[in-house]
């Protein structure tokens, strides 16, 4: 079986729990306006490697994995796009090292072709990026109704879940976007921790290699006081959609 790789790291730290090895596959079917990744946009670009070969270039670091408590992640680009390579990895990688696996996905994909997927993932970090559905298109050039009907599907399966949030002055840091995803990550009972990252421009430099618009010039990184506030509007809608005296309500709200 062969995946597009678009690159790969043996030392990630922040992917996940413990040290990674973080595997980057080519292809996604959004256009996020703060990509900071758009070179793994084509699904027809990569290095093209068989599961063996990803295999051969984990294994020389796996001591480091298990002493730490980490393991494998799968990130993009969008890996669903490509989930029967990443499940044939995921299975191999349990099979021969007992290897913690973790997805990192936007869950643009249709639910039914991720189940073998998810059922050898031990952990899904999920990208939400808006509640609301014209600003999602805005933003990432698609609705998010599939992103919806995933996150049902990860509910049902009962997977451990983080839940990341780019904040993005002016994009995605709006009140009421932000309780709203509160109220989602509530209801969706299984997130184990949620992470809210400030949007960076260490990506720009690919945008103007690549020749494309950048339209976030004017956009500068949130200081420390917004993702504090960010975090504050979203633990407030987990405490609307909750019971505010169940303290497992209040556990891991953002951190």
């Amino acid at each position: 079986m062969i995946g597009h790789i678009h690159s790969m790291e043996t030392f990630g730290t922040v992917d996940g729990p413990g040290i990674r090895f973080v595997l980057f596959m080519q292809g996604c079917a959004l256009q996020c306006r703060y990509c900071h990744n758009p070179d793994t946009w084509s699904k027809t670009g990569g290095q093209s490697m068989t599961v063996q070969e990803v295999l051969a270039e984990i294994e020389p670091y796996l001591a480091y994995y298990k002493l730490s408590g980490g393991g494998l992640t799968v990130s993009g680009g969008e890996p669903t796009l490509q989930a029967a390579f990443v499940a044939e990895l995921f299975r191999q990688a349990k099979e021969r090292w007992d290897l913690h696996t973790a997805l990192d996905t936007s869950g643009y994909c249709e639910p039914e072709l991720a189940r073998d997927l998810l059922a050898h993932t031990d952990l899904v970090l999920l990208d939400v990026k808006q509640m609301d559905r014209e600003k999602h298109r805005q933003l990432t050039s698609q609705s998010h109704d599939r992103i919806f009907r995933f996150a049902q599907e990860l509910k049902a399966s009962r997977k451990s879940v983080w839940i990341r949030h780019v904040l993005v002055p002016g994009w995605t840091d709006e009140e009421q976007h932000l309780r709203l995803l509160g109220q989602f990550i509530e209801r969706m009972e299984i997130v184990e921790k949620v992470e809210v990252l400030p949007y960076h421009r260490m990506g720009v430099y690919k945008w103007k290699q690549l020749g494309l618009p950048y339209t976030l010039e004017d956009v500068e990184p949130p200081a420390e006081e917004d993702i504090e506030r960010a975090c504050r509007f979203i633990s407030r809608g987990r405490d609307e959609a909750g019971d505010p005296q169940d303290p497992k309500c209040r556990k891991n709200k953002c951190e």
